[in-house]
């Protein structure tokens, strides 16, 4: 069973969508994949929200551009957290999505990451995965330490060479 459902409403979204399925394929989080259309296909767009509590999906990640209707259509529909995902688009540079999945009706909430912030979607559903899961938990914090750790080597390198050939 999918613990995460990762959908888009098109393959062009598929750049920043694989960036949260990366992240879930690295902490082991088992997730499914669906390309759906709420305005394109809207019965089968309904049968997916309406079913995935039952098909064990805890989150859903859902990537949208321009009027960003499929993140706030499956926060209606399903009753677990859903994360928004602004796709950049070429008229406005993503604002549109972001204000679309930002700007929910009361009672209707999404989280909503950065345009294209498919990484971010995916350690914000892997936080609140953890809430219940110790494991996933632990995970998390070795990952935090881990970026850490990056950030000081990354500095050490800097301070060593005197700020050049960096």
């Amino acid at each position: 069973m999918a613990k995460v459902s990762i959908v888009m409403g098109s393959d062009s979204d598929m750049p920043v969508m694989s960036k949260a399925a990366e992240v879930l394929d690295q902490f082991g989080i088992s997730y499914e994949m669906r390309i759906i259309s709420a305005h394109r296909e809207p019965d089968t767009f309904f049968e997916y929200a309406k079913t995935a509590e039952d098909r064990g999906v805890e989150v859903i990640i859902a990537g949208a551009g321009m009027a960003a209707h499929l993140p706030g259509m499956c926060a209606a529909l399903f009753p677990l957290p859903v994360i928004g995902i602004p796709m950049h688009t070429t008229s406005l540079g993503g604002r549109d999505s972001l204000y679309s999945i930002v700007q929910m009706p009361s009672g209707i909430p999404v989280a909503t990451v950065a345009i294209n912030g498919g990484k971010n979607a995916a350690l914000l559903a892997l936080k609140i995965l953890a809430v219940s899961d110790k494991a996933l938990r632990d995970q998390l914090k070795t990952y935090t330490l881990n970026m850490k750790e990056e950030v000081e080597a990354k500095d050490a390198r800097l301070q060593e060479n005197g700020y050049q050939n960096y």
